[in-house]
């Protein structure tokens, strides 16, 4: 007697994870659904702009691209979303007697159920349609639709399973994290290249399409165009190859998911010399100051290195501050001023900084009994801060200033820059102790229900706060430009916007310190919210 099909029956299971998925909550619910209008939406609204493409001189170009930045978004998926799909994760399946070519082939299918194939497949048919002349055309791209779309599929499911021991660990959930940064980065890369095609038109995209065309997916639209000129050869040779890389992905995948499913995890069970070697180790520490100083610089950059949330809002602020000022400056539309959004960006860390403790805050709040202890604390907070942003900040100015090569503004850059992150750490110590909120650690929210509004103040007040602080350099700065002979004297702003950016962070952590040690009880009952 043969086994029954199994596929039928992933293919419902998947149907049962989406539509118990979305019985949980109604804002779940909501959510979903408003992602998926949108995506659909956008995806016709591409689906006709792709039709429109059709007849243009570099329509192939274009559509080539598409599916090979389409690909590149389907191999990094399982990465940095490995939450998304519960059915990427193979070893709920371990206990059950499936052989793994019946298992693979399920998978497979099952893979086909969702916003994403459905997104996919609009994107690959406009693609076809933009570059098909002919019926000939049109039969291979129906087959070329159905090979990309599965190499879609099975590259995400082989990587996915590849890295399945890490991405359901701690470390491997942090990769998440990255999703901010490749975002930011993808946005400026974008508005770079729209800039440059507005300019230049899309004939600059010919050089990249004539080599992505050989690389699936995007060698099954290569072989439509081709077709459409006639080549058959070469369109027989993209066929084969994106048939070819079909099949290696889904042995890579069937032999991994063999491994998977038959090897021990290991993965979260660290050898015996390995742990010691973690638990004697002090590199950190030798490097700190002595005392309470140290113990908390050293508790809050294991908080960077270490906590999910923290390392997010880190991640994305030293991407963001790197990123405007350098893409601004590469498309020479930049200013050497606009390097102060590192030193803005990562002065924001400052902000809520009991709040990232959440509720084993309370163990800190046992060992702050007078004034001096709440500023040695606050204090060394700062400290580990300044040990990240100082010398980031400098980096990021001095790069800028390079690219623009306007060297004899870097010492006002600098001053400008150090006087706003003196400013952020006083108002950031000061609203830390007047308006702390809780960070939940479960799921995507950084604030918990109810505490919105004092988020809004503590950050955005905060920042205003900063801005009027950093006025006198400000001007300061204005006067010396405009001035006859001021050119000469520029030189000193890097000095003063240094001492003032101290000054403020002195008086900032002295204000912030007796307000701190009175309402430690409020403190804590706030940030132990979520």
């Amino acid at each position: 007697m043969s086994a029954p099909a199994i596929t039928p029956v992933f293919v419902r299971l998947k149907l049962s994870l989406l539509r118990n998925g979305l019985r949980q909550s109604g804002g779940r619910k909501a959510a979903y659904i408003t992602s998926a209008v949108f995506a659909l939406l956008f995806a016709a609204l591409q689906l006709i702009g792709l039709i429109a493409l059709r007849g243009q001189a570099h329509a192939e170009s274009v559509v080539v691209l598409a599916v090979a930045v389409l690909g590149l978004g389907w191999a990094v998926m399982p990465l940095f979303f490995p939450s998304g799909d519960e059915t990427l994760d193979p070893t709920r399946l371990v206990m059950l007697p499936l052989r793994p070519r019946p298992l693979v082939r399920a998978l497979l299918t099952a893979s086909l159920v969702g916003i994403g194939p459905l997104f996919t497949l609009c994107l690959l048919v406009g693609s076809v349609v933009a570059v098909a002349r002919g019926g000939a055309a049109f039969a291979v791209g129906a087959v070329a639709v159905v090979l990309a779309l599965l190499v879609c599929v099975a590259l995400a499911r082989a990587v996915a399973v590849a890295n399945v021991r890490l991405l359901t660990s701690r470390k491997g959930r942090d990769l998440a994290v990255l999703s901010g940064l490749v975002i930011a980065i993808g946005a400026q890369i974008v508005n770079f290249g729209a800039q440059r095609l507005g300019a230049s038109g899309l004939g600059e995209l010919d050089p990249a399409a004539e080599v992505l065309q050989w690389v699936p997916p995007a060698s099954a639209i290569g072989a439509v165009h081709a077709v459409s000129e006639g080549s058959y050869g070469p369109a027989v040779a993209q066929l084969a190859l994106t048939a070819g890389a079909l099949m290696a992905l889904l042995a890579f995948w069937s032999r991994h998911l063999t491994r998977l499913m038959t090897s021990p995890d290991g993965s979260t069970l660290p050898g015996a010399e390995s742990a010691a070697k973690e638990r004697s180790s002090t590199g950190l520490a030798r490097l700190l100051p002595a005392g309470r100083t140290g113990t908390v610089m050293e508790r809050s950059l294991r908080y960077v290195w270490r906590d999910p949330k923290t390392k997010a809002a880190w991640v994305t602020s030293l991407a963001i501050g790197l990123i405007v000022p350098v893409f601004n400056a590469w498309q020479g539309t930049g200013s050497v001023y606009f390097a102060c959004f590192a030193a803005g960006m990562l002065g924001i860390q400052m902000y809520n900084q009991f709040g990232q403790d959440t509720s084993a805050f309370w163990m800190v709040a046992m060992t702050i009994s007078s004034t001096r202890d709440a500023y040695v604390e606050l204090r060394a907070r700062a400290y580990a801060l300044l040990l990240i942003t100082l010398p980031y900040a400098t980096l990021v100015t001095v790069l800028t200033t390079a690219m623009l090569g306007d060297w004899r503004r870097l010492p006002e850059a600098l001053g400008l820059s150090f006087a706003l992150l003196g400013a952020m750490l006083a108002t950031g110590a000061w609203t830390s102790a007047r308006f702390p909120y809780s960070i939940p650690q479960e799921g995507y929210k950084n604030v918990a229900p109810g505490q919105a509004g004092l988020a809004w103040i503590s950050i955005f007040g905060g920042m205003v706060a900063a801005a009027l602080l950093c006025a006198p350099v400000i001007a300061l700065t204005i006067w010396l430009n405009v001035s006859a002979d001021g050119d000469d004297w520029t030189w000193l702003l890097l000095p003063a916007g240094a001492v003032y950016g101290a000054l403020l962070t002195t008086a900032g952590l002295k204000l912030a310190a007796p307000r701190a040690a009175r309402r430690l009880p409020e403190i804590l009952a706030a940030v132990s919210k979520g």
